[in-house]
């Protein structure tokens, strides 16, 4: 699966900023533009691996509540 995200870069007086709009808590900095747009990229990636895999628990738990209320409930 391929994601497209839009990377902004802001040079400041030392350093060049960088931010993906699509995706809250990615953002970096990098005293040239390339050592900027790697480290985003890593941050980007960080990013997706975590979420995917707090999404994976959530579902997981989700799950063995259902089997819980389920195999409790009385008819």
């Amino acid at each position: 699966m391929e994601n497209r995200f839009t990377a902004v870069f802001q040079k400041t007086d030392k350093w060049w900023i960088a931010f993906v709009e699509e995706l809250p808590g990615a953002n970096t900095q990098g005293e040239t533009i390339d050592e900027a747009r790697e480290n985003l990229k890593e941050a980007v990636e960080l990013i997706l691996k975590s979420n995917r895999e707090l999404s994976e628990r959530e579902l997981q738990s989700s799950e063995r509540q259902n089997i819980h209320s389920t195999s409790t409930r009385r008819n």
